[in-house]
């Protein structure tokens, strides 16, 4: 006996679509919204139960203090030579056209008792979950890692411990458009090999 309704949640899987800040709308997210996704994201599989994921949420001012940060460093450490206006201009437009940024830190088991790639993949599980959550009630989402992701005035900026780290930027509005359509995937016997002896 099936304990959910399984055709709905393949259908939340399969048009599950990283939708981007630039094809949001002006539609706040409800904090609301952003609890219920935060608390699905807690239920991801994690090794030994050390939890590694740990989320900063700029909403308000807080988000435009952000994107302020965020690009205006951006310009101050990039050489002139390596410098993109058009990079400059995604970076603050990222942030100020998004409802809601969530930083995601991996937070990291200080006795190092799990392989790192497996922290990275219990984060990458949470963020799934949020990702599913958002496609659930209708909100476009992506999780990038550009800009100044690994930069250490960024790891300052979000006041992250030793043990930590930033793994991306969770980007999060109301479409603007309508829901993509299915994209193209390898097929499943592309990807899978049966080994039956």
């Amino acid at each position: 006996m099936m304990r959910f309704n399984v055709s709905e949640i393949n259908d939340c899987i399969r048009t599950r679509r990283s939708i981007y800040p630039v094809q949001f709308s002006d539609r706040e997210v409800s904090k609301e919204l952003i609890e219920v996704m935060l608390e699905n994201a807690r239920w991801a599989p994690t090794h030994k139960l050390t939890q590694p994921w740990r989320f900063k949420v700029f909403i308000d001012e807080g988000k435009q203090r952000f994107a302020d940060f965020h690009s205006e460093k951006y310009k101050e450490i990039t050489p002139e030579e390596k410098f993109s206006e058009m990079k400059y201009k995604k970076i603050r437009q990222n942030a100020e056209r998004s409802s809601v940024v969530i930083a995601i830190v991996l937070h990291r088991d200080e006795k190092a008792s799990i392989p790192e790639e497996e922290e990275i993949a219990s984060v990458a599980m949470a963020v799934q979950n949020m990702h599913l959550t958002c496609s659930a009630y209708g909100l476009g989402a992506y999780w990038g890692s550009g800009g100044l992701t690994r930069h250490e005035e960024m790891k300052q900026f979000l006041k992250l411990a030793d043990n930590e780290r930033c793994l991306g930027f969770f980007y999060i509005g109301y479409p603007a458009m309508d829901w993509p359509k299915k994209t193209e995937r390898m097929e499943r016997r592309q990807v899978t090999e049966w080994i039956e002896e």
